[in-house]
């Protein structure tokens, strides 16, 4: 099925979070009801440098925290952009927790913040996005 503009179905195949896919980092995510949150711990495949993860993991995850957030609150929508400032490197191995809150809500659009901590509290990674909201993103629908 091809999704339409503005109307988005999720099938189980998400790169993040899709419990059917085999090379998919398969988190789960837990809310506060104002927090989105998830934990990852990368492997030796993650990595860019040699045992150091690849900033684009942690970009995809810092997206995926932001989107997960609106999709809680009721408010489905997908990033349109985002700033990211990759501040320490994160070593294979090094549980990162991402977490993400709403900045600002407004009719048509979502600014959230983003960020990437390791168990030490430093800050490795944050983010700003606009996201644009949806009509609806469909779940768990049979591939």
């Amino acid at each position: 099925m091809k999704p339409k503009m503005n109307k988005f179905v999720d099938d189980g195949y998400c790169f993040v979070c899709g419990p059917h896919n085999p090379i998919g980092l398969n988190l789960d995510f837990s809310f506060d009801g104002r927090i989105m949150k998830t934990e990852f711990s990368p492997e030796k495949n993650h990595q860019g440098y040699v045992n150091i993860v690849h900033g684009g993991i942690i970009s995809t995850l810092l997206d995926e925290v932001m989107v997960k957030l609106a999709i809680a609150l009721k408010m489905p929508a997908v990033t349109a952009r985002m700033d990211i400032r990759l501040k320490k490197a994160v070593r294979v191995g090094e549980k990162i927790t991402v977490s993400a809150e709403v900045i600002s809500n407004r009719r048509k659009l979502l600014n959230v913040y983003a960020k990437a901590v390791i168990g030490n509290g430093d800050v490795v990674a944050d983010a700003t996005g606009t996201l644009v909201k949806t009509e609806t993103i469909a779940q768990n629908v049979t591939p």
